[in-house]
Parts: C-alpha cells; structure tokens; sequence
C-alpha cells in the first residue's frame, strides 16, 4: 500500500516517537503535520525541550483518544544536581541557592522514599499551568508572584539507580501530570542542602516504552522516502491495557448508530469496543443498573 492509498483511507494511529533533547513537543507534531501530510495530529503529554524519551502523537481520528491516553502513568529517568536551588527548578534557571552536598546515599534514599505515594505537589512557578487564564511562566518572566495550587499526586515508585555526589540518577513512575522538576526541588528543600533537574528521559508513557518509540531522525527520512507508515501503530493499541470487548457485526452497527448493546455480568466499568477484524469501534461506558454499554467514543473506519 502507498502513500497515496493511505491517505484515500481515514489513517487513524499513534506514532511513538524517541524526542531528542532541544525540541519542543510541538515543534515534534509539526514536524510529523508536515512529514505526514495530515493536519489532525497531536501528543498526550508534554515533554519540555531539555527532555528527551517517549512522545505519543496521536494521528487523524485517532486524536479523540487524547484525553484517555494523556491520563495514562509515565515513567522517567531523571538526574538530579543536589546543592543548588534555581527559580525554574531546572538547570535553566537562576541560581537562588547555594550549600555544600553533606549527606550520604543511606540519608538521600531515606528522603527519597518519602515522595511515594499520593501527594500534594506545587507545579514549577515556570510552567504551563495556567493562573486566571494566563500561563505561570508567562507571569514568571514578567516578574509577577505565581502562586500555584497545589495538586494531587500519585508516586508509585521511586528507585535511586546511580549516587555520584552531587549527582544522583532516579527512576520515577507516576501519575499522569507529575512535575519531576518540582520532585527535584522538593527533594533538595527536604534534604536541606537545596536540588535542581537536570536531565531527564521519559522511558514510559502508558503502554508505550522506548522499545515502541522510533528516533525522530529515523522517522524523517522514512517520511523522505513515503515508508513512514510502517512505524504507524493501530488506535486500538493506544488503550491497550484497557480491557476489550469484541463486538458482533450487528453490535458494531448498533454502537455506531449510539445505541447501546448487552454487557457481560461483571464487566468494568470502562473497555475499548473492537470489531471482529480488530478495529477500534467506540471507547464503551458500563451502565451497572442495566448492565449494558452506552458508547462514549465512536470511531468510523
């Protein structure tokens, strides 16, 4: 199949892409808008420019999984400077402290397992959050008070992987919307010796790992050579540590009109609707009352 026999088709899918360091997640999309040729594309998470690692674009109708997939948990690896503190939280910020690294692995593990679990954690004051309709760091660079809420966390895990004062290499697994930046910073304010990011690599995003994620530069030259579909990952993968449920012909026709179909007893709450050929139908919300499901996405090939 060419380029041009996937175009007359709706191409639907993820791409996952390896982000080098010194982009933005937008600038990737652009890049794949162009490469592709298709308008409708867009990623489930940002990654700031100094990070590299996972990036799931989300291409044609596909892009209506946005809000499913962005809520998935992400897994990072992240280098983090003990000694000084910066108002960015990152290295590329100004320096607001200095103090000498005094503290042994035994003391830094200790602190670190106190971020795992649900927290509370304050985002970057140079973030995209945004405070009566304008962006923290808009606000920031302008020399405004940011005064950030903060939000509720999930810290599944925290493993320390290399200890090289005043450097250490940590993995962090976490919820959706997760600021290592602000891990960093917290974790040297409560090892009283001050911390600031950086490096960082997402190695996990949902069901997507780096095994799944094609280098950037990879991907350009197969959109130079009309072979980029072969990266193309079906939709129905996207959610794929959702449950499913196969639909019958006739049950695919009556989801796509919006009409409900019977449940099994003891169905969860939420499952991806896939055809018998393994096409993503409808994303499918349990009505326990009625034990039936009502179509909350539906999906047209």
């Amino acid at each position: 199949m060419d380029e041009t026999d996937l175009k007359k088709n709706a191409i639907s899918g993820v791409l996952v892409v390896d982000k080098p360091t010194g982009l933005t997640s937008h600038d990737v999309v652009q890049i794949i808008r162009r490469g592709t040729n298709i308008r409708r594309a867009g990623h489930t998470g940002t990654l700031d420019p100094r990070a590299s690692g996972v990036l799931v674009i989300l291409i044609g109708p596909a892009v209506r999984l946005s809000e499913y997939v962005s809520a998935s948990d992400k897994r990072y690896q992240a280098v983090i400077r003990l000694g000084t503190s910066t108002d960015t939280y990152d290295a590329d910020g100004r320096v607001l402290s200095t103090s000498p690294v005094e503290i042994s692995e035994e003391q830094f593990e200790q602190v670190l397992q106190q971020f795992v679990g649900t927290i509370e954690q304050v985002p970057p004051p140079y973030s995209a959050v945004k405070v009566k309709g304008k962006k923290a760091y808009e606000m920031a660079r302008e020399g405004e008070e940011v005064d950030l809420e903060p939000r509720t966390i999930t810290v599944y895990s925290l493993e320390l992987l290399e200890w090289a004062p005043p450097e250490a290499v940590i993995d962090v697994y976490c919820s959706s919307g997760t600021y290592v930046r602000s891990l960093a910073h917290d974790l040297g304010e409560k090892l009283g010796c001050g911390a600031h990011l950086v490096g960082l690599r997402r190695t996990k995003s949902g069901r997507f790992t780096l095994r799944d994620a094609v280098p950037l530069r990879k991907l350009r030259e197969a959109f130079d050579t009309g072979t980029w579909y072969q990266f193309l990952i079906p939709a129905a993968e996207a959610l794929s540590d959702w449950p499913a449920v196969e639909l019958a012909h006739e049950e695919v026709e009556t989801i796509r009109h919006g009409n409900r179909v019977a449940a099994m007893p003891g169905s969860p709450q939420m499952a991806r609707g896939i055809s018998e050929q393994g096409e993503l139908v409808a994303l499918l919300a349990l009505d326990p009352e009625l034990n039936e499901w009502q179509p909350r996405k539906v999906f047209f090939s």
